[in-house]
């Protein structure tokens, strides 16, 4: 090898005081201490001693005390929904904690915002905000009435819009639920909250409809995703699956790529009203770095905020008897489940609630007879949330993946408590029910709507104790190994990438994460205290040493 080629594919020694490889084999022995890596690649794994004298001229890269897990991989999260380009206000619970600081935030932007001009802030959790439940069509209006003002959900299935913002949109009280949505009243007046298509196809746009909502410019974009897609480095995420990309999305990263800012390997779900079966990309269509994973679409609510489509009704977030909301009608989840796997391309269809899921089987299950799956065409379902036997058994026997959220009992606990009652809520994101039945599960954030950090996701899938320390589901709990398996090894397949992702290996990519103590000794109450030390993407340090 010239000097050139060596500074392009450099040839080191990665020693550690434990390597976790996700071989089972060799981590029940106790694990290796060693890898070398040349360029991207790993190319040998074992003891340090016998790799350095195999591979004399390698670079040594001593970790110390750290251990080695493979790169975490977040199998779904939306890093393109935070990079707005400062364009909106951050209303999340840490910065804005009451009602009234909600206000006076937005205020004090519509202050410098030319009369007209949109005032948007997202992230707000009404939950986690003191007198949450104030911020409405109302208390937008005393921000101003100069302005449209809208605040995105957390969990970007609803919004809160004040009067100007409701006119925009088209919106009154005469002005009926658009099918998927819900435009919430109050003794017959619209209260300002509206939830899924109301918000996304009013606010956001469809079809020959422009967005209401400003966007920022591509650049301003990159300056934001760059931010995002650091602090994910700095959790120990190597690579991140985008839940749902638009064409300027996918614009975004092929400009963050060509600068040289991607600091994690991305797989992009293309939103099904983009996809074209004809001249569209296959599934896997890009490289290691930037491709295309599938097609996304979304068949009913979210699970934290009290909208999931379920066969019994639950108290939901407005604390009255629901069943949730069916955002998408059964023909056109049947319709675009039969054009997306006709085409080959890989499915990932949101559906949180038993019927939702059962309606998502439905449709896949016809689709498939009438044409064969191709090699490697697993399908996904999104966050899989509340499931009973039957369902696990067509889950399993279609060959699907789901991808529950990691964090969210000990995140979201006392939501889905006050939402669906103890025996249902213990029985949300049922990992160990999925693995015993032999199903390959990946792990999930849905960034921003929980947490991003994967330790943080360990700690809930091992313990199910929610923040106020109740524990939900203790059956359902996983050990930190079958935990790290599922943010490594299960985001890989879930992406059709477990051939090169999620272990440790020869042929792998060098994509690792270093961290201060062993996950599987420490203390599973206290797995999210773990330090990040270091994340290698491609055998380059991306955060950390």
């Amino acid at each position: 090898m010239s000097r050139a080629e060596g500074a392009r594919h450099p040839l080191r020694l990665v020693r550690a005081s434990r390597v976790i490889t996700m071989d089972g084999a060799s981590d029940s022995r106790g694990g290796v201490d060693a890898f070398v890596t040349l360029g991207e690649r790993v190319i040998a794994v074992g003891d340090a001693g016998d790799l350095r004298g195999r591979f004399p001229e390698a670079e040594t890269v001593d970790l110390g005390g750290g251990v080695v897990v493979p790169g975490f991989n977040d199998a779904h999260a939306h890093p393109s929904l935070l990079a707005d380009g400062g364009l909106y206000m951050d209303l999340a619970p840490a910065v804005t904690r009451s009602a009234e600081d909600v206000r006076r935030a937005l205020a004090e932007r519509a202050a410098r915002t030319p009369d007209g001009g949109w005032v948007v802030g997202h992230n707000f959790d009404v939950s986690r905000t003191e007198d949450g439940g104030a911020v409405d069509r109302a208390l937008l209006d005393r921000v101003s009435a100069r302005h449209p003002v809208l605040i995105i959900h957390y969990s970007y299935h609803g919004a809160v819009a004040n009067s100007a913002a409701l006119a925009a949109a088209g919106y009154d009280e005469h002005t009926p639920d658009p099918v998927g949505g819900e435009l919430v009243r109050d003794g017959g007046r619209l209260t300002g909250v509206v939830w899924e298509r109301a918000w996304m196809e009013g606010f956001l746009g469809h079809g020959s409809r422009p967005p209401l909502v400003p966007a920022p410019t591509t650049e301003a974009r990159v300056g934001s995703l760059r931010r995002v897609i650091g602090e994910m480095n700095a959790a120990g995420i190597t690579s991140i699956c985008d839940a749902m990309v638009h064409p300027h999305d996918w614009k975004l990263y092929q400009t963050a790529r060509d600068q040289g800012v991607l600091t994690a390997r991305v797989g992009m779900l293309l939103w099904y009203e983009f996809f074209d079966p004809a001249p569209g990309p296959a599934t896997g269509f890009g490289d290691e770095w930037l491709r295309f994973t599938g097609v996304k679409m979304m068949s009913d609510g979210a699970v934290s905020g009290g909208t999931c489509l379920c066969s019994r009704p639950y108290r939901g977030a407005r604390g009255e008897p629901t069943g949730g909301i069916q955002v998408m009608p059964d023909e056109e989840i049947t319709d675009v489940v039969h054009r997306v796997h006709a085409a080959g391309a890989r499915l990932a269809v949101h559906a949180n609630g038993d019927l939702a899921i059962a309606k998502v089987l439905d449709a896949m299950e016809r689709a498939t007879a009438a044409t064969p799956p191709r090699p490697g065409q697993a399908h996904r379902i999104e966050h899989c949330s509340v499931v009973d036997g039957r369902l696990v058994r067509r889950i399993r026997d279609l060959g699907v993946i789901p991808v529950p959220f990691g964090a969210f009992v000990r995140y979201h606990g006392r939501n889905l408590l006050d939402h669906y009652g103890p025996e249902r809520a213990a029985r949300i994101s049922p990992h160990r029910t999925f693995r015993e039945a032999g199903i390959t599960v990946a792990g999930s954030s849905d960034h921003p709507c929980g947490p991003p950090e994967p330790l943080y996701a360990l700690q809930s899938l091992t313990t199910r104790r929610s923040l106020d320390g109740t524990v939900l589901g203790e059956e359902e709990r996983l050990t930190p190994y079958e935990a790290l398996e599922v943010y490594t090894v299960g985001s890989a397949a879930a992406s059709g990438e477990e051939h090169v992702k999620g272990r440790i290996a020869p042929g792998y990519l060098a994509d690792f994460t270093v961290l201060a103590e062993d996950p599987l000794r420490a203390d599973p109450e206290r797995l999210a205290e773990v330090p990040v030390t270091g994340t290698w993407v491609g055998g380059r340090p991306v955060w950390g040493g």
